[in-house]
């Protein structure tokens, strides 16, 4: 998979568009497995997923939508990418 970084890694300390991403790589950081969630940009709950550990996702969103991690969002790494193969 190539990985093309559009914008600077953060995190989510608190909700965050990423950037207005509409493809976000994510790492968990954290110790523990952490919940985030994503949202519209009403504050709906779209839906949440469990990251382990350690773990890597791409996530794809609109770009308006925001992403939130139950606790410890400081160790939840982000950033805006855009992918191929």
């Amino acid at each position: 998979m190539l990985i093309k970084v559009l914008a600077a890694e953060g995190n989510l300390s608190s909700a965050s568009n990423v950037n207005t991403a509409t493809v976000v790589r994510l790492f968990n950081n954290h110790s523990a497995a952490l919940v985030i969630t994503r949202k519209d940009s009403g504050g709906t709950t779209i839906g949440s997923l469990t990251v382990n550990t350690k773990e890597s996702v791409y996530l794809e969103k609109v770009s308006t939508d925001t992403l939130t991690a139950a606790s410890n969002g400081g160790s939840v790494l982000v950033a805006k990418v855009a992918y191929g193969n």
